[in-house]
């Protein structure tokens, strides 16, 4: 072992010991709390899909059906009349140190903005339902961006929790044995020389 045995090194190797295993069981919470966050996420993820695809459908009948109402020209014509604008921002919150996108959507002008004369209330419907779908497609990507940051941060807390695990504590520990060893055969070297001068002495 490359340390010197004397016991100032043995205490502060035993200090390092006692820090890495510290660090260890928090790294590992640490690494169960996260794994627990991403499952919820991923549970709530599939719920979402279903969500969406329902609700996208729900919107495309009810588009087919706004279309059957119209002729081809002022169906197209409804929608050279729309004037809304969306913006999205972006925020952060930060869960287990890890910094998680918060995307939050603003929408300027009508949502509705042609006559009502020449059009289906299906069609209404249809852009009521697009928007539900636009709103849950945000939520989607926030997660699933979500999911791939914690992932990433999971895996380099697992590569420290077996860093410490396999290799720094299991040094450490060999270390504090090996200094121990060597201590109690000085010590043992010490009582033979000390018993040998007794009997010279006493002879």
């Amino acid at each position: 072992m490359n340390v010197n045995p004397t016991r100032m090194e043995l205490l502060r190797l035993k200090k390092r010991t006692t820090l890495a295993v510290r660090g260890h069981k928090l790294l590992k919470q640490k690494q169960d709390e996260l794994l627990r966050i991403i499952q919820e996420i991923i549970s709530k993820l599939s719920n979402l899909r279903k969500e969406i695809e329902e609700e996208l459908l729900k919107a495309l009948k009810k588009f087919f059906l706004a279309r059957a109402y119209q002729d081809k020209k002022s169906f197209e014509a409804s929608f050279l009349l729309l004037d809304t604008d969306i913006e999205l921002s972006m925020g952060w919150k930060k869960v287990m140190n890890v910094p998680l996108p918060e995307y939050k959507k603003s929408l300027q002008g009508e949502l509705i903005s042609y006559g009502f004369a020449n059009t289906s209330p299906t069609l209404d419907e249809a852009l009521k339902n697009l928007m539900v779908v636009f709103d849950r497609l945000i939520e989607l990507a926030e997660m699933e961006k979500r999911i791939a940051l914690l992932a990433e941060e999971m895996k380099k807390t697992r590569r420290r929790v077996n860093a410490l695990e396999y290799i720094l504590i299991p040094e450490l520990k060999a270390a504090v044995r090996y200094i121990n060893m060597k201590l109690s055969e000085r010590e043992r070297e010490v009582n033979s020389r000390l018993m040998r001068i007794k009997d010279v002495i006493r002879g």
